[in-house]
């Protein structure tokens, strides 16, 4: 499978920066006629490889963000770019994955990955793509349930094969919408490290909408912290940790520093 190179950033290297992926510059949203500003003059970038999070109170315009990178709600204002075409509806190098798996319950788990396949392609190129789908669900360590139903999944399998789904077409960049909440707490951070396994051997770009700061530290390069009424970005924080990381991370005085860092930020701003 061939997806973006990692991120220098990512892998701790001084070279040149990799390449621009997604870039958003200028960008607002309203609504009601202009009464309600959304997001306000948003401009960001998301290099090869680079995993960003987002994160802000509730209201900050997140979720807005995302559905407008998704190609799901157009922007207002602004330019929105992913490899230098402008995103104008959804695409198949944008892939999503949102807090529920979504999966259908009359279609096998394999079947389900190459659904979006089938639908843009048809039956024949789905078919066709039953082994790149296999492989994808033994990366999950999902190769023994390809062929059952999505009722005999728990939770976090169901997750794991939307993000097979996700990766089946070998999008240029994965739009994450708070994917694991619903989960419990032991759970979550299982698929927080095997999103971060599975990022980095399919060297995949990844945007996570989250309000977990621990998620969010312990997953990105990056971290975007946005201000509400309206959304707009108030810090960028680079994640200075090594990779792979692991949950011992979260323990160490350097991870609550950053923690600590970013819960200021949002603390600042509630209290204006």
């Amino acid at each position: 499978m061939t997806m973006a190179k990692p991120c220098p950033a990512a892998v701790g290297a001084t070279s040149t920066p990799a390449r621009p992926v997604y870039e958003i510059s200028g960008l607002s949203k309203t609504y009601a006629r202009n009464r309600l500003v959304a997001l306000d003059d948003v401009t960001l970038t998301l290099r090869e490889g680079e995993f960003v999070s987002v994160i802000g109170s509730s209201g900050c315009g997140k979720s807005t963000l995302l559905k407008i990178m998704a190609g799901l709600s157009p922007p207002t204002r602004g330019r929105v770019m992913l490899e230098g075409r402008p995103v104008q509806g959804p695409r198949s190098d944008i892939g999503i994955m949102f807090q529920q798996a979504t999966l259908l319950p009359w279609k096998t788990t394999i079947e389900n990955i190459v659904l979006p396949i089938e639908i843009r392609e048809g039956k024949a190129a789905a078919k066709a793509a039953m082994q790149k789908a296999l492989d994808l669900l033994t990366l999950v360590g999902l190769g023994d349930f390809a062929h059952v139903y999505p009722g005999e999944l728990s939770g976090g399998m169901a997750q794991r094969a939307s993000i097979c789904r996700m990766l089946i077409a070998e999008p240029a960049v994965l739009l994450l919408d708070e994917p694991f909440s619903a989960l419990d707490e032991l759970t979550r951070d299982f698929m927080n490290m095997e999103l971060q396994r599975i990022c980095r051997e399919t060297k995949a770009t990844a945007f996570l909408v989250t309000h977990s700061l621990a998620e969010a530290v312990i997953l990105s390069d990056r971290i975007v912290v946005m201000r509400a009424r309206p959304g707009r970005v108030m810090e960028e924080v680079e994640i200075d940790l090594p990779r792979p990381r692991t949950l011992e991370m979260i323990n160490t005085p350097k991870f609550g520093a950053i923690v600590a860092h970013i819960r200021g930020l949002l603390d600042r701003e509630a209290a204006e």
